[in-house]
């Protein structure tokens, strides 16, 4: 089919096409773009010998096929929250409170470290090499895998510290 001819099934079924589609899916810019999709279709035939029908049969396949895509994603929406129920089932996941109160001692173990062995690990997070490093430091590009090995093992020592004074049964100080 030609434009002009395209243009013509537009002129003559769009409106009938797109009421009957809005009344099957309850939704019209959802009917509109099923009849648009339809009519791109049309452009792509030779020919048509009963337009109409053509029209909708195209049109109730575009949204039987939807539909089975919609029903294809619904159950895979609904298999992954079965797993992820499961997970939480065997692995709880932590509150709210619980991972704000991890965030806290996580940011004092960093704060409680030498400024340069704080900047240090920061600037490595935030992926800076060792000779952006070094530079940014005023070190020697050799000294900074010391720098950082030294840094981390303090971070963990230091966070281990305060993880112990926070577990239940261990007086506050």
């Amino acid at each position: 089919m030609n434009d002009q001819d395209v243009e013509r099934l537009f002129r003559a079924y769009n409106g009938q096409l797109v009421r009957y589609l809005t009344r099957r899916l309850g939704d019209r810019d959802w009917a509109e773009e099923v009849a648009q999709e339809t009519f791109v279709r049309a452009l792509r035939q030779e020919e048509l010998t009963n337009e109409r029908a053509w029209l909708f049969t195209v049109a109730n396949n575009l949204v039987r096929d939807e539909a089975r895509r919609d029903a294809r994603r619904r159950k895979h929406l609904i298999l992954l929250r079965a797993e992820e129920q499961e997970r939480e089932i065997a692995e709880p996941e932590p509150s709210i409170l619980e991972r704000a109160q991890e965030a806290a001692i996580v940011r004092r173990a960093v704060d409680s470290l030498a400024e340069r062995d704080r900047l240090a690990l920061l600037m490595r997070e935030e992926g800076l090499d060792y000779t952006e490093i070094a530079a940014a430091l005023d070190l020697s590009v050799k000294s900074i895998g010391t720098t950082l090995a030294r840094a981390r093992r303090r971070l963990v020592e230091a966070y281990e510290a305060l993880q112990a004074r926070t577990e239940p049964g261990h007086a506050a100080s």
